[in-house]
């Protein structure tokens, strides 16, 4: 029979918030592939687990991946740790669960510790709908293009970042999205577990005089609906009715089905639209 691929969550700083489940899953199975072999040996030691360990990591995600496939279809049951918080999430384990998948090997997660949901619930901002950016890319395109998304994200926005990038994000942040209230959370769990609520611009003038240090979460008020509304209608109406017809007209959209839309982007009533495209 093949093996299991158990997702592991372990610890974001606490370790007593290790679930009773994962101890005994980590010292049952064969293996365990962990992102940091000399991070994870101190769990480990703390908990007098003497399963194997073996490194899967960002540098060797797809080719160890394949490694560990023949391992569980050999019959060996592995688990896969991250350095804290759930596999595959922010990870290289999203790699070896998708390629797990494709071959056949059943996969299941250990639920635990998360930092982006840890944050969230003790933000004070709207829990019910979420995005999770994690850490936004350090290629300059690629990380405009995210921020620029995020300026009409309704949703509360989660992000991880380091100390020595936090104010060069906090700025970057503010000056696309504008003012908006976020929760800082750092060194979650931990003795000197840290939240503030504040602004953009509160946060920069209190990073002025204190250095950033440890892991931080940013959670983001969203961008307010009414106000993404406003914005929209205000685009739209910067171009003539007919104008604004042939925008979807253009892209195969039906005589009819087009005046609903332009209606609907402008707030009219579709016998407005058509009236006063006829005086026209």
């Amino acid at each position: 029979m093949e093996g299991i691929l158990y997702l592991c969550a372990t610890p974001i700083g606490n370790l007593e918030d290790i679930t009773f489940r994962v101890l005994r899953t980590l010292k049952e199975v064969d293996l365990i592939a962990a992102e940091d072999t000399r991070n994870s040996i101190r769990l480990l030691n703390h908990f007098e687990i003497k399963t194997p360990m073996t490194s899967y990591h960002e540098y060797n995600k797809v080719e160890k991946a394949y490694s560990l496939v023949r391992k569980l279809k050999e019959g060996r049951n592995i688990a896969l740790i991250t350095d804290a918080g759930t596999p595959g999430v922010s990870d290289p384990g999203e790699e070896l669960v998708r390629i797990c998948l494709e071959e056949g090997i059943a996969v299941t997660s250990l639920p635990g510790a998360a930092a982006c949901v840890t944050a969230l619930t003790m933000s004070g901002l709207p829990t019910r709908r979420f995005a999770f950016e994690a850490f936004l890319p350090r290629d300059k395109k690629e990380r405009g293009y995210i921020i620029n998304e995020l300026k009409s994200e309704t949703r509360t926005i989660i992000l991880y970042e380091a100390p020595h990038h936090l104010i060069h994000t906090l700025e970057e942040l503010y000056e696309a999205l504008g003012e908006r209230e976020l929760s800082i959370c750092r060194e979650l769990t931990k003795k000197f577990e840290e939240n503030m609520r504040t602004t953009f611009t509160g946060a920069l003038k209190f990073y002025e005089s204190q250095e950033p240090r440890g892991e931080y979460v940013l959670v983001i008020h969203g961008k307010p609906r009414e106000e993404l509304q406003m914005e929209e209608r205000q685009a739209w109406e910067s171009l003539t009715l007919r104008e604004h017809m042939e925008y979807y007209e253009s892209q195969g959209v039906p005589h009819k089905e087009s005046m609903k839309l332009v209606a609907k982007d402008r707030g009219m009533s579709k016998r407005d639209v058509y009236q006063q495209l006829l005086n026209n």
